[in-house]
């Protein structure tokens, strides 16, 4: 078993979020819940679990674009949930990014199987909790954020936002992936939205957009988080 590895549930049915988080917890995983496909990008971008256990039938989207969107900027291993069972269904979440693929009603030890399976595969590689580059130091457990030193007062939108930058700093996010990741997939052409949490974001930091220290901008394209010096 992966020691404190957190797995996501992202499954709008509450009685089996609450069968996975105890068998899961029982074997010593970490777990998080999510009830929509929005809620569930928004926890994967923020808390970078070390697998993602998906419904295909949630309320808001369909599992399937959720994939395609997670695999826009993330490679963890997903584990679909699903009543369906015909091979197409199955076959298109394997060819869309899924590593694997469990029919409800499922036996609980078959899952927990696959889990470990899947993060064995994945090997060591260790999940963190906290991002630290430079005096930047920013804490997804209790969703805190310092910058040489002092605290820095987001709002949840604003600490999810940083949290996906700095995560992937050094490479190019896009516009869409960060809608569809915090936001969700109805405002993935929310361009003029995102600007906004950005300008917000880069007065917070103490950020020139002209002379950035933190966030580079790619005009139409998206937004860069930079390597610090010292990182």
């Amino acid at each position: 078993m992966t020691p404190d590895a957190r797995i996501l549930i992202i499954d709008d049915e509450a009685p089996i979020r609450r069968l996975l988080r105890v068998a899961l917890e029982a074997e010593g995983y970490g777990v998080l819940e999510a009830a929509t496909a929005r809620a569930g990008l928004a926890a994967a971008a923020r808390e970078t679990p070390a697998l993602v256990v998906l419904d295909l039938g949630l309320p808001d989207a369909d599992g399937l674009s959720v994939l395609r969107d997670l695999r826009g900027w993330s490679h963890v291993p997903v584990l679909i949930l699903s009543v369906r069972a015909d091979e197409a269904g199955k076959v298109a979440a394997l060819d869309a990014g899924a590593q694997d693929y469990v029919v409800k009603p499922f036996g609980v030890k078959e899952f927990l199987a696959r889990v470990r399976g899947l993060l064995r595969d994945r090997g060591s590689e260790a999940i963190p909790s906290v991002l630290t580059t430079g005096s930047l130091r920013i804490d997804a457990a209790d969703h805190s954020a310092t910058l040489d030193g002092l605290s820095l007062h987001l709002t949840r939108r604003e600490f999810d936002l940083l949290w996906m930058l700095v995560s992937h700093r050094g490479r190019l996010v896009t516009q869409e992936m960060i809608l569809r990741a915090i936001w969700g997939p109805a405002h993935a052409d929310d361009s003029q939205y995102l600007r906004v949490y950005i300008r917000q974001l880069r007065q917070k930091l103490g950020d020139d957009a002209t002379n950035p220290r933190f966030i580079a901008t790619e005009p139409g394209i998206g937004y860069r988080f930079l390597e610090a010096p010292d990182a």
